[in-house]
Parts: structure tokens; sequence; C-alpha cells
């Protein structure tokens, strides 16, 4: 039985050591969907790179079956349980996704900093590896990791182009995304308009954040609002159906099919809502 043992932890010591010398892929191979690289990036975006997608259906699963039991024992409709039964298996992905957007938003409005960092390497005549790792002391707080990740990275390895791989990969980002392959071509080719295109970058970012600030705080009573007009009459119904001639009136077949409509129009009313109120926003096409 010893004999066993120590032939198993030798075969998996020997394999994971073998296996850390071949370097990762930054993306599963299979993953070839638009949509599923999408969900990866918000996974990034929201600093959960070690998270995949598997992992958060399963939790969402798990949520889902543990507010329907909830549920159930103080509100025994079956529309009703099935409905937020739904709704929290959701909740994980919504919860990410609104960490992603503050966490972009964060890093939208750090970007014009970095930027002029850069741009004062490079005109002070620092490589532009040394630029770049340079932030990680004297840059944004909310960048500082990943840039010290690229300096640690750029020492072990010496390749810019593939730690400039990872480091686009580690930020999930478009802005990134542009400034990133603006270094390399630039690194590549030579390009003595470098610090002109940067320059150019920050006045155009200045200008759209400052419009986004505008538009998104005469938007932000209208959503309130609107959210408050979505959570109302659910609240209601969840009140009425602790009385039990209610839940017996929506456990019928009709009442039922009342919760599951008026589930419906919400979903319907709420993502038109968020559509017509949504800016624009960049996608990224410099993976």
């Amino acid at each position: 039985m010893m004999a066993l043992t120590a032939g198993l932890l030798f075969g998996t010591g020997a394999f994971l050591t073998w296996n850390s010398f071949w370097a990762r892929p930054l993306r599963p191979d299979h993953l070839v969907s638009p949509r599923i690289l999408r969900m990866y990036d918000v996974l990034a975006q929201a600093g959960l790179s070690a998270v995949s997608l598997r992992q958060v259906f399963i939790s969402s699963m798990l949520v889902s079956l543990l507010a329907g039991g909830a549920v159930f024992l103080f509100f025994p409709v079956p529309a009703l349980i099935l409905v937020i039964m739904t709704a929290a298996g959701y909740a994980p992905w919504a919860l990410i996704q609104g960490r992603a957007r503050r966490y972009q938003k964060r890093l939208s409005e750090v970007w014009p900093e970095i930027i002029e960092h850069l741009s004062s390497g490079v005109r002070a005549g620092l490589a532009l590896p040394e630029a770049l790792a340079q932030l990680a002391v004297r840059g944004p707080e909310p960048l500082r990791p990943a840039f010290a990740e690229f300096a640690a990275d750029y020492r072990v390895t010496g390749n810019f182009a593939a730690c400039l791989d990872r480091l686009k990969t580690h930020l999930a980002d478009p802005i990134a995304d542009r400034v990133l392959e603006a270094l390399r071509l630039a690194r590549d080719v030579g390009g003595n308009d470098l610090t002109r295109l940067l320059r150019s970058l920050t006045r155009f970012l200045h200008d759209d954040l400052r419009t986004r600030g505008e538009i998104a705080a005469r938007q932000s009573w209208t959503i309130a609002g609107s959210r408050l007009a979505v959570a109302a009459p659910w609240a209601i119904l969840l009140v009425l159906s602790t009385r039990e001639e209610a839940a017996a009136a929506y456990g019928t077949p009709l009442g039922s099919t009342l919760i599951l409509i008026g589930a419906g129009i919400t979903v319907i009313a709420y993502r038109v809502m968020l559509h017509l109120g949504r800016l624009p926003t960049e996608t990224r096409v410099l993976r």
C-alpha cells in the first residue's frame, strides 16, 4: 500500500513538473464563439480570470436551488417559485457584470493618466518595456498590479510581444488594446509619431469621459425610477402570497399563467429600458 501511494505521488509530481514547462494558451482553443469570448472578458474585467464559466454556471444553479427552497417555505406558489429561481440563477452573473462595469469605469477614468505617464517616459528616452514597467510604481493604483505582473513577466521571458498579449488578456479593455498595439507597432517598425498619437488619444479620452459623465448624471434618476417600477409589483406579490387565500388563488392555472405573463412583460420592459438608455460602448477588435 505504501509503495502504491509513493508511486502515485511520484507520478503526479513528475507530471506536474513536466506540465509546467509548456506554455498555456491565452484562451481555450475550442472557444471560437464571440459571445463566449465576451463572457471571458467580463470575468477578466471583474477580476475573476481564474474562474471558469462552468464554475459560474454551477454557482448559479446552487443559488437558484437555495432560493427556490427558501421561497417554498414562505410562498408556496409554484409559478412564483419558478420566477424567483430564474431570477436568483441569473443573480451571480448580474453581480459579475456589475463588478466588471464598475472596474471598466474606473479603468476609463485612469487611462488618460496612464497614457500621459507613457508619453513622458517615451519622451525621456525610456525603452517601451521600461516605460510600461515603471507604471507598476508610478501609475494609478487600480492598474499597478497588472503592470507589476507585466514587469515581472518581461524580466523572466524578455519577450515583449508575448508579455503584451498577456497584459491585454489581463486587462480585457478596448482602450488598453489600442494603446498596447500602438506600442507594439512602434517597437516593431519604429515610429516618431508615437508621442503625438498618445497625446491625441488622451484628448479624445478626456472629451469622451466628460460627455459620458454628463449623460450618465442625467440618466441616473430615470434608471433608478425604472428599477423601482420593475421591483414594486413583485414585492407586493410576495407580500400578498403570504396570505393563504392569495396563495391559493395564484396557485391555480389562471393565477400561474398571470404570474408567468407578468414575469415575461417585466423582463421585456426592463431590457427595452436598458437598450434605450444604454450608452455606446467600445468592443475589443484588437485582441
